[in-house]
């Protein structure tokens, strides 16, 4: 399993993100046509090498043209990235960090999180920091986030609503539970958009995980401090090295007053929003009522999210977290010719030697129906094919 470990020693914001990605060795040329998916206006994206405190990093810039008037609204931004058709699970993972920062930008002001207007976050180029920031984790392959404790700055600063505090209202909201300690240095040292989008993915704010480190990348801020410098190092690397091992989250809530309708519609969500497994238990509650226990295996980074679908489709009032450790065989797929077709095959491995071989179910499923055969023909042709290597 991939992760990314972000050690925000001399600030944390979007660009700074997007520049730790990219001194990782995140492809820029890659990262354009996801942007170029965006119906913002006209803007281009570049990077740079640039020093701060003697140490080399990345600085990401994004440039507009012309003047960007647009106080978005949430829905507008979520609308913008829905429409463009992003990689994999990108899309997904900006509106979450949108969603977050508006909830945090509602609070502060008092209003509903459908009245919020973006300003400074609303802009092009934070927008293009937030969405580049989430087409990386999917461009690099990352499974997991976590962070070190953020630096939190003092001092004042002006805005769209004139002169405010350090931290900015909406930082402090994004970092409530989050691990923080005070700047070495004067000014801003988190940002809003950096703040959201930590705090919506890390799993942790803590001392870097057990890893076997792959690559190192520094973004680059545009001060140049004399305490520290106004980088933020980005570490990426395995958390084992034969993926045999990983952390999850076991998610169960109690639910005596729903229907099994509403049940099976939230298993089909939490499963279609990358819940590693879903399942329910019958059981009985404290009043002697008949109750169902569901349950689902998330990645720690996918917790909120599932939570989330939990509360919104079903009835229940509350949600057990518990963290796990998973032993897993390391696995590898393979395709077999049969008499039905071709079918994919799942192999364990354990410690470099095969222990499981097993059909995948909805292939051979696919198959018995346009052969006009039960499944368990097929499954057993699969299994033949593999042990007689016919690949």
């Amino acid at each position: 399993m991939k992760i990314a470990y972000f050690d925000c020693f001399g600030g944390l914001a979007g660009d700074m993100i997007v520049g730790a990605f990219l001194d990782a060795g995140l492809d820029l040329a890659a990262l354009k046509p996801e942007l170029q998916k965006l119906d913002i206006g006209e803007f281009s994206v570049s990077c740079k090498q640039t020093a701060r405190g003697g140490i080399t990093g990345t600085k990401f810039d994004v440039e507009v043209q012309g003047h960007d008037h647009h106080h978005r609204g949430l829905s507008q931004i979520l609308e913008i990235i829905s429409v463009a058709k992003l990689v994999g699970k990108t899309g997904d993972t900006a509106s979450r960090i949108f969603k977050r920062l508006a909830a945090a930008e509602a609070k502060v002001h008092g209003c509903d999180i459908e009245e919020i207007h973006f300003h400074e976050v609303g802009a092009v180029d934070s927008i293009v920091d937030i969405v580049s920031a989430a087409v990386a984790i999917e461009l690099l392959g990352i499974d997991r986030i976590a962070c070190s404790p953020i630096p939190i700055g003092s001092g004042t600063v002006k805005c769209a609503h004139g002169i405010i505090p350090l931290p900015a209202p909406a930082t402090v909201e994004l970092l409530v539970n989050a691990q923080t300690f005070p700047a070495l240095n004067p000014g801003e040292a988190t940002t809003p958009t950096g703040a959201a989008v930590m705090t919506t993915l890390s799993e942790s704010f803590a001392t870097p995980p057990e890893m076997k480190i792959a690559s190192i990348g520094y973004g680059a801020g545009l001060r140049d401090d004399e305490n520290a410098p106004n980088l933020l190092r980005v570490i990426i690397g395995h958390d084992c090295e034969d993926g045999e091992a990983d952390s999850v989250v076991e998610l169960s809530a109690n639910i005596d007053d729903c229907t099994g309708e509403l049940l099976g519609a939230a298993m089909d969500k939490l499963l279609a929003a990358g819940a590693l497994d879903v399942w329910i238990t019958p059981g009985y509650t404290k009043k002697s009522r008949p109750t169902s226990v569901l349950s689902a295996l998330c990645k720690p980074g996918d917790v909120e999210h599932m939570r989330q679908i939990i509360f919104v489709e079903t009835t229940t009032f509350g949600i057990r977290q518990r963290s796990c450790g998973r032993v897993k065989l390391a696995r590898e797929f393979a395709r077999v010719e049969t008499a039905f077709g071709r079918v994919r095959v799942k192999v364990g491995r354990l410690e470099g030697e095969i222990v499981t071989v097993s059909p995948e179910f909805a292939d051979c499923k696919t198959a018995a129906e346009s052969h006009g055969v039960n499944i368990q023909s097929v499954m057993d042709a699969a299994k033949s094919a593999w042990a007689n290597g016919a690949f």
